[in-house]
C-alpha cells in the first residue's frame, strides 16, 4: 500500500470519495472471543446470569451497533446493511464470537462486522461483570471480505 486513504496529502484526516465507484455485493466475516471463568461460562450455557439471556442481548445489541457504524467510526461511510448475524460458540474457557455482513454498496462492510462483534462481546463483559471480574476481551479480527458483481459470485477482496 502506497499510502493511507484516509490522509490526503498534506497528512489530514479525510473521508474517502467512493462516488465513481460503482455498487457491488460486498460481503465480511469478523471473529472475537471473549474468555471467561469456567462457572461464568455454565451460567452464560445454562442461561442463569440474572441479567437476562447474555447471548440474545448480546445478538441484538451487536446487530443495532453494526447499524449504527458510521456514528462511531468517523470517516466509514454510511452505507445499507443488506444483513447482518451475530453467532456464538462455546469453547473451553471462552466464547467465540462471529459475524456475518451483506452490502451491495460503493465501499466495504468489514468495518460492521467488526463493530458487531466487538459490541456483542462487550455486551456478554457487561451482562457477566458482576459474577467475573476476570474477562478479557480479545483476537478480535477481519477473517474475510469478498466483493462481486451485482448478481456473480463473490470473490477475494485483495483492497
Amino acid at each position: 500500500m502506497d499510502r493511507l486513504s484516509h490522509v490526503d496529502e498534506q497528512g489530514r484526516a479525510r473521508m474517502v470519495d467512493v462516488s465513481g465507484k460503482a455498487r457491488v455485493r460486498r460481503t465480511a466475516r469478523a471473529s472475537g472471543t471473549i474468555t471467561l471463568a469456567p462457572e461464568t461460562l455454565r451460567l452464560v450455557r445454562e442461561n442463569l446470569v440474572e441479567k437476562g439471556d447474555v447471548l440474545a442481548v448480546a445478538r441484538v445489541a451487536g446487530i443495532a451497533a453494526a447499524k449504527r457504524t458510521a456514528e462511531l467510526i468517523p470517516l466509514c461511510h454510511n452505507i445499507a446493511i443488506d444483513q447482518l448475524s451475530v453467532d456464538f460458540r462455546f469453547a473451553d474457557a471462552s466464547i467465540q464470537i462471529e459475524s456475518r455482513a451483506v452490502c451491495t454498496d460503493k465501499t466495504g462492510i468489514e468495518m460492521e462486522a467488526l463493530t458487531a462483534v466487538s459490541v456483542a462481546a462487550l455486551t456478554i463483559y457487561d451482562m457477566c461483570k458482576a459474577v467475573d471480574k476476570g474477562m478479557r476481551i480479545g483476537e478480535i479480527r477481519l477473517v474475510e471480505k469478498t466483493k462481486a458483481p451485482v448478481g456473480g459470485a463473490a470473490g477475494e477482496d485483495g483492497a
